[in-house]
């Protein structure tokens, strides 16, 4: 089965930045997981930049395998009910992207 990875690029609300850290690490990467076929989760907080600025100052990476890209996307959203949503994120601006890897993973 294809491997993928899942990024998602996100703020959150104004003043709301506590609730949305408390939530998306406490409750989200653990219901996400529970609820998909992910297989690891993990966030990161843009911490510096060089070049064109990011929108976004978090990020989401997980790791799945599923029969098609798109299909990490509808799995994803036909299990949403399963989770708890928080207003704390700014969801006009989020965004998701599913990546597929070009070639084998290298490391030292």
């Amino acid at each position: 089965m294809p491997k993928f990875l899942v990024m998602v690029m996100s703020n959150p609300r104004e003043g709301m930045e506590d609730e949305f850290n408390d939530w998306y690490e406490n409750t989200h990467l653990d219901e996400v997981l529970a609820t998909t076929g992910f297989t690891s989760a993990q966030r990161y907080q843009l911490m510096s930049q060089k070049g064109a600025p990011s929108a976004h100052d978090y990020l989401a990476l997980y790791e799945t395998e599923a029969d098609s890209a798109d299909a990490v996307i509808e799995d994803l959203e036909a299990r949403r009910d399963e989770r708890r949503q928080s207003k704390s994120i700014n969801r006009r601006d989020a965004a998701l992207w599913v990546f597929s890897p070009t070639g084998e993973a290298k490391s030292v």
